[in-house]
């Protein structure tokens, strides 16, 4: 197993510990906002806030309210909330332009896990 799928596997392996709605929601014990997946308009991309708030120490107010809106999701009513307008700096791509972080037109399987990771993390079995 290469390094991508072995990083795949353990994001795939942390979602589907932690499986619940939609949007995990955050308890007490956690400090940022749980994680998100993604479901428009391609199914699924992984959001951590984990790893954004705890593991790189970066504030809620590097996103929000200024790219996101602190309510979950509500940016994929955004026509432009595509790979085409995070190419164009947008969302995501605020940041991941390739020089303040890995740039969001490569290394899809950081974010993007699709239908079988969605899947896995809603508890769905494969052919249901």
């Amino acid at each position: 197993m290469d390094k991508k799928n072995i990083f795949l596997f353990l994001i795939i392996l942390s979602i589907s510990c932690l499986a619940g709605p939609l949007m995990l929601s955050a308890s007490d014990e956690v400090s940022h906002g749980g994680d998100i997946i993604y479901d428009k308009p391609v199914k699924a991309v992984l959001f951590s806030h984990k790893v954004h708030a705890e593991d790189l120490g970066m504030g809620c107010d590097s996103c929000h309210d200024g790219i996101f809106q602190m309510a979950s999701l509500t940016v994929q009513k955004e026509a432009d909330f595509t790979m085409e307008g995070l190419s164009k700096g947008k969302y995501c791509g605020a940041c991941h332009d390739g020089s303040m972080a890995f740039d969001s037109d490569s290394q899809c399987a950081r974010c993007h896990i699709g239908v079988k990771g969605y899947d896995r993390a809603q508890g769905i079995k494969s052919g249901e």
